[in-house]
C-alpha cells in the first residue's frame, strides 16, 4: 500500500508527482530544490545557501513521514556545476551525519536554474 507524504513545510510539487511516498517501510522522497516553502520562490543565492535550503526541505518531508536524517539510507544529489562539489559537501555533511550511500552527478540544468537538488530514500 502506498502512502503519499505531503507537508506545507516543503515546497509544493511543481509537476505531476508527490513530495514523497512511503512503501514497504521506506520513504521515497522526490528531489528537493532550494525553494523557500513559505514563498514558493528561490531566495537562496550561492551553492552553500541553496544546499542548506534543499536539505531543510528534505528534512521537512522526512519529519512528515515520521523519520529523520539519521534514517536516510541513500541520497542522490544533482549539481549544476561539479565545481561546487566541495562546497556542497560541507553543507551536506552537516545534515547527513550517518553518511548514507550516495550518488552525486552534474547535470546540464535543474528546475528554476537552481544549483542543486537532493533526493532521499529513508527507513520509516
Amino acid at each position: 500500500m502506498l502512502k503519499k507524504v505531503s507537508t506545507d513545510n516543503a515546497p509544493a510539487a511543481i509537476g505531476p508527482y508527490s513530495q514523497g511516498i512511503v512503501c514497504g517501510g521506506f520513504l521515497f522522497a522526490s528531489g528537493q530544490i532550494p525553494i523557500n516553502p513559505a514563498t514558493g520562490n528561490v531566495e537562496a543565492e550561492g551553492i552553500e545557501a541553496q544546499a542548506h535550503q534543499a536539505c531543510k526541505n528534505v528534512g521537512a518531508i522526512l519529519k512528515e513521514a515520521g523519520t529523520d536524517y539519521a534514517n536516510v539510507v541513500k541520497t542522490t544529489c544533482f549539481l549544476a556545476d561539479m565545481g561546487d562539489f566541495a562546497a556542497f559537501n560541507k553543507v551536506y555533511e552537516h545534515y547527513f551525519t550517518e553518511k548514507p550511500a550516495r550518488s552525486c552527478v552534474a547535470v546540464k540544468q535543474l528546475p528554476k536554474n537552481v544549483l542543486c537538488e537532493v533526493e532521499v530514500i529513508a527507513s520509516v
